[in-house]
């Protein structure tokens, strides 16, 4: 099995994949529709970021993870974001999400980024074990969430 780390702007035919992904996973219900979630997945990064990482396992895409200038509506204030963090539900288990934080955890020391955030509902244990602290819990849309950091020391 061979695995590899691209991102969407050198392969930009992986972007209806994870449009699909992070509409299915992160937006239906709240507002927008595939399409609209496949049009701004398609569109070019017009600076550093948005940027998404994809795992493929033998060229098949199994997950992704992106670095974003914002992620979180009532947090304009923090900069930049590791965001939509997917790995495929029929890969789990393997670490990939781990290969993916790193991947991204890249992207951000290579544009000198010394500090990265993200909000999780459901994986503060992995975020944790991968080197994040958590900042604070807030609710947000009615459900409880942890904010957490990751000095990179840039």
């Amino acid at each position: 099995m061979s695995l590899t780390i691209v991102t969407t702007a050198d392969r930009p035919d992986l972007a209806p994949v994870t449009a699909r992904w992070r509409w299915e996973a992160f937006l239906q219900g709240r507002g927008r529709s595939l399409a609209e979630a496949m049009a701004a997945e398609a569109a070019p990064a017009t600076g550093p970021m948005p940027r998404t990482c994809v795992l493929l396992s033998d060229d098949e895409p199994v997950g992704m993870a992106s670095l974003s200038a914002h992620d979180l509506e009532p947090r304009p204030d923090l900069t930049p974001w590791l965001a939509g963090v997917f790995v495929a539900p029929r890969a789990r288990g393997r670490g990939y999400a781990a290969r993916l934080v790193a991947a991204v955890e890249g992207q951000a020391a290579s544009l000198a980024v010394p500090t990265l955030w993200l909000y999780t509902r459901s994986a503060e244990g992995l975020y944790a074990r991968l080197g994040w602290r958590n900042v604070e819990r807030f609710r947000y849309r009615e459900k409880a969430y942890a904010l957490m950091r990751r000095d990179l020391g840039a």
